[in-house]
C-alpha cells in the first residue's frame, strides 16, 4: 500500500490493550512495548490523542502498567472485567474504541487503529467514506483478521521488527526505559 504521512497530519492512535498484550504474550510469551509502537505508527506526525483501551482484572494489579502508559503520554480508559454468574469472564472496549475514533474524526487526518481484531472492519470503512480520514491498523499479522488488513490504508506488521516492540525479545533488555544489564 503506497500511502502519504507527511509532518503536518494530524493523528488519533487508538489502541485496544487487551487485544495486542495477550496476542504478545501467545506469540512470543512477553509483553508490548508500547512506547515504541506508538512511536512507529506515528511516524513524526502531529499527534491530537493516543488512548488505550484497558480492563482493569478481579486482582487490580494493574496499576503500574496503567501508570507505565500515562508516562509514556498515552491516555488510559478502564473498564472492571465483567464476571458472569456462569463464571465467565468478559472485557473488551470495541464499542468504546469506535465511538471514541467517530467522535475525535473530524479533528484528525489519520486514525491509527492498534488491534487485529476483525470487528473494527466497519469502523474503518466508516471512518474512510464517511469522514475521509486515512485509517491506519497496526497489530501481529499472524493473528489479525486478512479482511482488516485489506480494508485499511496501511498496515503495520509488529512482527516484522519484533525486537523493538516486544520487551526482552532478541536480546532487546530495554525495560521502562531503563538499560537492563546481563550479569555474566
Amino acid at each position: 500500500m503506497s500511502i502519504i504521512k507527511h509532518k503536518e497530519q494530524r493523528v488519533g492512535i487508538f489502541i485496544d490493550a487487551q487485544n495486542i498484550y495477550h496476542t504478545a504474550k501467545n506469540l512470543y510469551g512477553r509483553r508490548v512495548n508500547f512506547g515504541e509502537v506508538v512511536k512507529s505508527a506515528l511516524a513524526d506526525r502531529k499527534l491530537v490523542r493516543a488512548i488505550a483501551y484497558v480492563i482493569t482484572s478481579e486482582a487490580g494489579d494493574e496499576k503500574a502498567f496503567f501508570d507505565a502508559l500515562t508516562e509514556m503520554g498515552i491516555e488510559t480508559k478502564t473498564k472492571d472485567l465483567q464476571v458472569f454468574s456462569s463464571g465467565a469472564k468478559k472485557g473488551d472496549w470495541d464499542v468504546g474504541l469506535a465511538v471514541d475514533a467517530i467522535k475525535l474524526a473530524p479533528k484528525l487526518d489519520t486514525v491509527i487503529i492498534v488491534s487485529g481484531d476483525g470487528d473494527f472492519i466497519p469502523l474503518v470503512e466508516y471512518l474512510q467514506i464517511n469522514e475521509g480520514c486515512q485509517v491506519e491498523v497496526v497489530a501481529f499479522a499472524k493473528s489479525s483478521s486478512m479482511n482488516l488488513k485489506e480494508k485499511c490504508d496501511d498496515f503495520l506488521d509488529l512482527s516484522g521488527d519484533a525486537p523493538r516492540y516486544i520487551i526482552g525479545f532478541g536480546g532487546n533488555k530495554k525495560r521502562r526505559g531503563k538499560k537492563h544489564v546481563e550479569k555474566k
